[in-house]
């Protein structure tokens, strides 16, 4: 690569990045239906040209910031099965804590939801699959469960961020235990191997499984 491309590629790093971040500073003030192109060319001291350069639309930029924030969610996954672990919640939910320049996604209305469903994008196959994999849920119920979680750590940091709570270590101990709880009551080998015998024995002898019921 010569040193021509090179400074063209870091030109072109910087300029995306700095429409992003001026992106993310208007939606602290509006929300992301009121702002305009024309709002971050002005405060990104750009024209329209170079924006349309590097982002179809508006829609385009938050699609890059929702990479950014998402590029390594499939460590999420791994973090929520930790049965084993001193902390089972989701990284994602530190990650919108830590890193104050995306929380305005999180409490925007028409942002949330979408950022929802790229988060399920990336974690939601291996989350159902293992789940199913070690409990006797069907999809449907394992995809509950999934979408349970999710909303919930949605949900949570919204509220705290508009209460402006601070105690987050608090919070988060009680949300582990709760999840770490709900999926130890699904995965009692114990219980499912009394389950799967059941279901033999009825195979087998639905007239004595009956009686038994009667009884």
């Amino acid at each position: 690569m010569s040193e021509k491309t090179k400074k063209q590629d870091r030109r072109t790093r910087y300029t995306k990045q700095t429409i992003k971040d001026t992106f993310l500073e208007l939606l602290k003030q509006k929300s992301f239906t009121k702002i305009t192109v024309t709002e971050i060319c002005k405060n990104a001291e750009i024209n329209r040209g170079t924006f349309y350069l590097h982002y179809y639309d508006i829609h385009d930029v938050l699609s890059d910031i929702f990479n950014d924030m998402t590029q390594d969610m499939l460590t999420t996954v791994d973090h929520l099965f930790c049965l084993n672990q001193k902390s089972c919640s989701y990284p994602f939910c530190q990650k919108i804590q830590m890193e104050s320049q995306y929380r305005a996604l999180f409490l925007d209305d028409a942002i949330a939801p979408i950022l929802l469903e790229k988060i399920a994008e990336n974690t939601k196959e291996g989350y159902v699959t293992w789940l199913m994999s070690h409990s006797l849920l069907t999809f449907e119920q394992a995809e509950s469960v999934f979408y349970f979680q999710m909303n919930g750590c949605l949900s949570i940091n919204r509220l705290m961020l508009r209460n402006h709570c601070n105690d987050w270590k608090q919070i988060q101990t009680t949300i582990d235990k709760f999840i770490k709880a709900g999926l130890e009551s699904f995965l009692i080998h114990d219980q499912r191997e009394e389950n799967a015998s059941d279901n033999f024995c009825s195979k087998i002898s639905p007239t004595v499984t009956a009686s038994s019921t009667l009884r």
